[in-house]
């Protein structure tokens, strides 16, 4: 890990402030680069400073091994220049000191209010999650409010949940902290609740683009020549079973309820009653020309006159909006917007390395 050059000439100047850690083990270090990475730091060296003792100034780092102490500080000399990203992405962070003392960094960073080195410690932990680690990585997501790491641990337990509870983990927080367990199981129930939910709205969406394209194959079945369906045929999102079940359906209709003039006591001329009906309210003629579909504007006065109830309307806007989205996912994006979601995306990048 190379420093940054601002702070060569720092290494060999003699240091200013002694780190002492929780064994006893002294690190020398220099008061700007400590001040100019954490304001936690700034503000102990600051208070160390007023005392008598005003030239050795000893700022204690406790609460976590002299070497998890020494490679926080080698972090900290190493910070990234915001002014030179392209650098700073082509260094290398130390990947042996983040395997080795990841959650030791961890919660040096949460505690100093280091951002960027807590962000970098935070991908490198979920990156080498296991099922062995993954509720005491859980637990330090909590107290190092690590939202990242958080749901890694959440997706590894949903992923093998038998392995995390064979974990010494899971045991230790079943002795003595089992709301860590509850909080675990209640994140995979929520998980499986919205995964359901997700299930169901998608076989309903499923629904809706169905009778979306019903409706159309009702305009080409009732057009008025063969040609005029054979045109439309292929731009038709129905398969050929979905037109001839309709064409059933319509004669049956026409043969059973418009002659014995009670749809309602079948259930094929209800359900095909119903589909007349559903086509009357998405039914969207341009210039006043008449729609070839039989009753169709007979029932479309019919509910202007009575009106309709909440859960008619709010099948028919789903039903529009069944017909609109796909037209809607298709366009060509413009080359503007492109770029900007480039810039974006790369921005957002950029903060998260």
């Amino acid at each position: 890990m190379a420093p940054r050059a601002d702070f060569a000439a720092l290494r060999a100047s003699p240091a200013d402030v002694r780190v002492v850690t929780s064994d006893g083990s002294s690190i020398p270090a220099h008061s700007s680069v400590l001040a100019a990475a954490s304001p936690v730091l700034e503000r102990m060296i600051v208070g160390a400073r007023r005392g008598w003792d005003a030239d050795r100034t000893v700022v204690r780092v406790l609460g976590a091994p002299s070497d998890a102490v020494a490679a926080f500080l080698h972090f900290l000399y190493c910070c990234p220049d915001p002014s030179r990203e392209k650098a700073a992405a082509a260094e290398d962070w130390g990947e042996d000191a983040l395997g080795a003392h990841g959650a030791a960094l961890l919660a040096l960073a949460h505690a100093y209010r280091v951002p960027w080195l807590k962000r970098r410690v935070e991908a490198a932990v979920a990156a080498r999650l296991t099922a062995e680690r993954a509720v005491d990585a859980l637990k330090l997501a909590a107290l190092c409010d690590a939202p990242r790491l958080h749901l890694a641990c959440a997706r590894l337990a949903a992923k093998d949940l038998a392995a995390v509870q064979r974990s010494e983990g899971w045991r230790f927080a079943g002795r003595h902290d089992a709301g860590l367990q509850l909080e675990l199981l209640q994140l995979l129930h929520d998980a499986d609740q919205r995964k359901e939910r997700w299930e169901r709205e998608r076989a309903s969406q499923h629904v809706y683009r169905q009778l979306s394209d019903a409706m159309v194959l009702l305009d080409h079945i009732f057009a008025a020549a063969d040609g005029a369906w054979e045109a439309c045929k292929e731009a038709s999102p129905c398969e050929d079973g979905v037109r001839r079940g309709l064409e059933q359906l319509m004669r049956h209709f026409a043969a059973c309820g418009g002659r014995n003039r009670k749809p309602a006591a079948c259930q094929r001329c209800r359900r095909a009653f119903q589909l007349l009906r559903l086509h009357a309210s998405v039914c969207e003629r341009a210039g006043g020309e008449p729609c070839r579909v039989p009753l169709c504007s007979n029932l479309k006065a019919k509910m202007q006159e009575e009106g309709v109830d909440k859960t008619w309307k709010l099948l028919v806007k789903k039903v529009t909006r069944a017909r609109v989205m796909p037209a809607l996912a298709s366009r060509e994006v413009p080359e503007a917007v492109k770029k900007s979601w480039a810039k974006y995306s790369s921005r957002r990048a950029g903060r998260f390395r």
